[in-house]
């Protein structure tokens, strides 16, 4: 609460945005859930996807408003463990781990117990001073909770863009599963995307690059996001090694 506020006094409809943002989010991962069940996988992933982008919206906005608070926070990460946790281990498990019911249930539970670790932790830091959250700043530790649900939910973008049908294939899906969870619970590092930079001369090949995604994406969206998550799969590799290489030096 800001300095000489009353807790009777107004707020700005703004100051509340980046929570709306928070519960709208919410509200897409829990009806994803509902169309899942009902067999309706398509659109329940679009608003996975969808529950993604706002979760990277409504910090930038609190920050960019100045209406972080600790509620906000805790909303945030709330609503992370059931968009990002709850809602792509049921999609997932509804979608290809039916026929193998007792071993993919237990992935399942193993996904979402690990997201919920992920995301504890990532309480934990924000609780630490700011000087150590600065000194992080430029890598997290383990895979984010909302990368790790698009790396959950490649199964269901490579069945829908024809690649391989892994409603065939259960027992895949399932020990997948697993190693997305192992993933985030790990201390493997990962980019902070402040951290990202690119050099001048580079900077028109990202743009053709980024055009080309931009015209998968219109063409074929679920293409995207299986290429979404195989870039996404490189980086880890690409900063594992560096950071191996640091560490050796």
């Amino acid at each position: 609460m800001a300095p000489g506020r009353s807790p009777r006094d107004p707020l700005p409809l703004l100051t509340l945005l980046p929570n709306l943002l928070t519960i709208l989010g919410l509200c897409a991962g829990l009806t994803a859930i509902r169309l899942a069940v009902e067999g309706r996988f398509e659109i329940a992933a679009g608003l996975i996807v969808l529950a993604a982008v706002i979760d990277g919206l409504d910090g930038p906005a609190a920050r960019r408003l100045r209406a972080e608070s600790a509620f906000g926070a805790e909303l945030d990460s709330l609503s992370d463990f059931v968009c990002f946790g709850v809602a792509p281990g049921i999609l997932v498990f509804l979608f290809a781990l039916a026929p193998a019911p007792d071993p993919g249930w237990i992935f399942v539970l193993i996904y979402v117990i690990g997201a919920c670790l992920r995301l504890a932790r990532f309480n934990v830091g924000l609780a630490a001073p700011p000087a150590e959250r600065s000194k992080a700043a430029p890598r997290f530790v383990g895979v984010p909770a909302p990368a790790g649900a698009m790396l959950a939910l490649l199964p269901v973008f490579a069945s829908h863009a024809g690649l391989v049908d892994f409603t065939q294939h259960p027992l895949i899906v399932a020990p997948y599963l697993g190693l997305v969870a192992l993933l985030m619970v790990s201390r493997v590092p990962t980019l902070s995307p402040r951290a990202l930079r690119v050099p001048r001369e580079r900077a028109p090949w990202v743009f053709i690059a980024a055009a080309i995604l931009v015209g998968i994406m219109l063409t074929r969206v679920w293409l995207f996001f299986v290429m979404l998550d195989l870039l996404y799969a490189l980086t880890l590799i690409w900063v594992g090694v560096a950071s191996r290489r640091q560490k050796a030096d």
